[in-house]
């Protein structure tokens, strides 16, 4: 856990996602890993949940500060 200039906590995770879609009727298996990062009172459920464990997600995709990539911005967590 870090805190921001402003004084709220921040928190850098790396999530994995694993599913499985049909592009032009064949299957395919999705399976990567994103940045994300959790800013305020979304740090708190995402402290308590254990690793492993199946969270649904909301939020936006942005530039990292070096402009190398993206990262998620998690605005919202719930339990599968």
């Amino acid at each position: 856990m870090r805190y921001t200039p402003a004084g709220l906590p921040a928190l850098d995770v790396s999530l994995r996602h694993a599913s499985e879609t049909v592009q032009l009727g064949q299957s395919r298996k999705l399976v990567f890993e994103i940045r994300a990062r959790a800013i305020g009172v979304v740090t708190e459920p995402l402290l308590a949940a254990e690793l492993g464990v199946e969270l649904d997600f909301e939020g936006f995709l942005g530039a990292q500060r070096n402009g190398r990539g993206i990262v998620f911005h998690i605005q919202s967590i719930a339990l599968k």
